[in-house]
């Protein structure tokens, strides 16, 4: 009888040893209840977007066991399709979640409209005007008469480019307009010399191949005490904001550059993706946050406490605000933000409701359809 209690407590304890080591291991003790494999759509390779998808793809991979694939696009479109599909799990994504969110640029159309998006985490950055040594130009002003990069099907990169623009003082009718199929390609285009400016994150890695290039690579400067020249910007692109950046080609905390500041990449879904899903995702990116935050210097940004908190260019959604909450990120301030959003998205999207009944019943053709819906959407808002 002595012998079977020995022999039961042994059992237990290499069971409760064993038990323990489990949890220890790897992905155990993180808890994360996701699924094994996703998909994730992000910004084309050789961007700042798709470096940073990567990392954290590798994170999940090494501390989860997941397995996680990239669909890159070098458009607004070509992102925002695969989410609206359901064909990826999640977006990685820029500005096109202010234009989808707020029915605007392409997704004015009829086949579009105001998109019920919400954020996981948003990741600070900014965005910059990358031009070349070797054409001369030293302010945005300079600009003028010379080959600027337009990519259609991403008003995300084309409407900064409108706002960069503005700040010099100057239109598209000031330049000229280039065309590029892709984000990639606009930026490769400045090594090859068939353009003289494009938009980009200083930390893309074609900016590090341009400052070592024949050609060089310059930054244009966004100074902020400008007031008027920020003033003309804004009337374009409300979202943008002074920000002195010390990480880039060519940049240092020794040689910082202003340039405008916005949320890039920022993880996006529905508003009616599972909540637990929401939930868990934000606890996985907070939880994998060490392995990879070295990555590059722009990933320490990740930390929740920078990117779980507005604004950004959608509401957050419900379950990684619970995330947030528990972790002490989730202020007052950031949920009276949240609350005015949503607000917002709903007279916008109440208006689309009406634009679309509108159409049908006074026979609205898709061409004069944009015009017509942006007359109502200035309405609504102006209500």
């Amino acid at each position: 009888m002595l012998f079977s209690k020995s022999k039961n407590f042994l059992i237990i304890s290499v069971l409760a040893l064993a038990l323990a080591a489990f949890m220890a291991a790897p992905g155990a003790q993180a808890k994360v209840k996701l699924p094994h494999t996703m998909v994730w759509s992000c910004y084309d390779v050789g961007s700042s977007g798709y470096m940073q998808a990567s990392a954290i793809a590798d994170a999940f991979s090494k501390k989860l066991g997941m397995r996680i694939r990239l669909l890159p696009s070098g458009t607004s479109i070509g992102r925002m399709m695969p989410l609206t599909a359901g064909r990826v799990a999640c977006g990685f994504l820029a500005n096109e979640v202010y234009f989808a969110a707020e029915g605007l640029y392409d997704f004015a159309s009829v086949q579009w409209g105001p998109q019920d998006l919400r954020m996981i985490l948003a990741h600070p950055s900014s965005i910059a005007l990358a031009t070349t040594k070797a054409s001369g130009i030293k302010t945005v002003a300079g600009l003028k008469g010379k080959r600027v990069s337009y990519i259609p099907g991403a008003p995300t990169l084309n409407v900064k480019m409108d706002a960069f623009l503005a700040f010099g003082g100057l239109t598209w009718k000031d330049v000229k307009r280039v065309e590029f199929p892709s984000y990639r390609a606009s930026l490769k285009a400045l090594i090859e010399g068939k353009t003289d400016a494009s938009v980009t994150i200083t930390s893309a890695s074609i900016m590090y191949e341009l400052e070592s290039s024949a050609r060089g690579l310059r930054w244009l400067q966004f100074p902020p005490d400008d007031k008027a020249a920020w003033k003309r910007m804004h009337k374009i692109a409300a979202f943008l904001s002074p920000f002195q950046e010390t990480v880039g080609a060519g940049i240092s905390p020794d040689k910082p550059i202003y340039s405008p500041s916005y949320r890039y990449p920022m993880i996006t879904v529905y508003a009616n993706k599972d909540a637990e899903w929401a939930y868990n995702m934000a606890k996985a990116m907070d939880e994998t946050f060490d392995l990879y935050k070295k990555a590059h210097k722009v990933m320490p940004l990740w930390n929740i406490k920078d990117s779980g908190v507005p604004p950004a260019d959608a509401p957050f959604h419900e379950g990684a605000i619970r995330y947030l909450k528990e972790k002490g990120v989730w202020t007052a301030e950031a949920q009276a933000w949240n609350d005015a959003r949503l607000a917002h998205m709903k007279k916008l999207q109440k208006a689309w409701e009406y634009a679309l009944q509108q159409k049908v019943a006074k026979k609205i053709k898709e061409k004069k359809f944009k015009e017509f819906w942006l007359k109502i959407r200035a309405e609504a808002l102006a209500k």
